[in-house]
């Protein structure tokens, strides 16, 4: 059952490579084995109005003396 294309698809020629090496060898040659992922949207900038964390109060703030903070604007 062995032809002429069922040789070895890579040789070491020098060195002795681990076997990670060789793993992360066989890991860059194989071809893929699924669709490579579409593009993503790109990412479009929101302004102050239009950002939602606009509408979400900040963090009471905790402490001695912090109800007098409380009323300064930040």
């Amino acid at each position: 059952m062995t032809g002429p294309d069922d040789g070895p698809l890579f040789t070491v020629a020098r060195g002795v490579p681990t076997v990670q090496e060789l793993a992360a060898l066989v890991a860059l040659l194989r071809p893929p084995s699924h669709d490579p992922p579409a593009p993503a949207e790109p990412v479009v900038a929101v302004g102050f109005w239009a950002a939602r964390s606009a509408g979400l109060r900040r963090p009471l703030p905790a402490g001695p003396g912090a109800w007098r903070g409380s009323a300064l604007p930040r």
